[in-house]
């Protein structure tokens, strides 16, 4: 991975209000536009590039410090967390990532790759990151040690057609309109550019108040009506999603966080095996349609996907 310095890329940021030209200037990112003339912090070398006027996050909370999506742990949590077997079990990410990889350089010799939610290491995602052929510029809304940039994904600070592939990995649900962030993806992609996402199925709230939306796997297809399928499928089967859902029933009878606390132990302990059926189950046709989350890889497209083929492509069971 080559991780572009912003200062290097300030030709295809923009202003994410007025989609404006942009300068550096000390502390500040600075819109040109003498109408806009919107002014964004720079703190800790991260620009934030958001719009507050549209978005549900302000500036405010990170000149502060201020936690925005991650609740911050304390030591105890983290090792009881590192101790305590996953219930999590992605089975596509790592094969996908490597297809996305070939992908990317057979449209471009040196793809440039914008991460949405980087933040966090995405699961398999180390293909990508360490292609030294490949340039990252990893965004978030949440500070981090890899995020190159604080911005909404509602409104991205990039020019349009400035990136060969965009990675959306278990973002969509936390935002609160997914239609138009895939817009925005569409809009930043040059032609022929890749997009790969996650998205979840059958899960519980995750992430508190920034969770809002499940998708199905024609669901997701339809988010993405005008890319290209390239593939699509099951990344986390039907035994995570029965994990998941026992862990989430037990800790429901629970109203002290402590109780709630040693009650995701159990379930932990007790249910963390189920998701190993999903090597049995992940490419039955059942399993569409009770996963615990999809995976899509698709290419910008000119025409969008009609509701009458949408319906035409379903591989569930039922």
């Amino acid at each position: 991975m080559i991780a572009e310095p912003l200062n290097s890329a300030w030709e295809r940021v923009i202003c994410p209000g007025c989609h404006g030209r942009v300068v550096s200037v000390g502390a500040t990112v600075s819109c040109t536009s003498v109408v806009c003339g919107a002014e964004y912090p720079i703190i800790d070398a991260v620009p934030i590039l958001i719009d507050e006027r549209k978005s549900v996050f302000a500036i405010a909370d990170f000149q502060v410090g201020a936690a925005t999506t991650f609740k911050p742990q304390n030591r105890f949590k983290k090792a009881v967390r590192r101790l305590l077997p996953s219930d999590g079990l992605n089975l596509a990410s790592t094969r996908n990532y490597q297809s996305l990889s070939r992908l990317l350089k057979e449209v471009s010799a040196s793809p440039r790759v914008l991460v949405i939610g980087g933040g966090v290491i995405g699961e398999g995602s180390d293909s990508l990151l360490l292609d030294p052929a490949i340039t990252v510029i990893n965004t978030d809304v949440s500070r981090g040690l890899n995020v190159a940039m604080i911005c909404d994904a509602h409104d991205l600070p990039f020019d349009d057609k400035s990136f060969d592939g965009v990675v959306v990995q278990a973002v969509l649900e936390h935002v609160v309109d997914p239609v138009r962030c895939v817009s925005e993806i569409h809009r930043v992609l040059r032609p022929m550019g890749l997009v790969y996402s996650e998205t979840p199925f059958m899960q519980q709230v995750h992430m508190g108040r920034y969770d809002f939306t499940r998708f199905t796997h024609l669901g997701h297809r339809r988010l993405f009506r005008n890319f290209e399928e390239v593939g699509s499928g099951v990344a986390c089967g039907p035994g995570m999603a029965l994990a998941w859902a026992f862990e989430c029933f037990l800790i429901s009878f629970a109203t002290a966080s402590w109780i709630r606390a040693g009650l995701r132990i159990v379930a932990r302990l007790s249910s963390f095996y189920l998701k190993y059926f999903d090597y049995l189950l992940v490419d039955r046709p059942g399993a569409i349609d009770a996963a615990s989350g999809f995976w899509f890889i698709g290419r910008k497209a000119d025409n969008a996907l009609s509701d009458r083929q949408l319906i035409g492509l379903y591989r569930g069971a039922l």
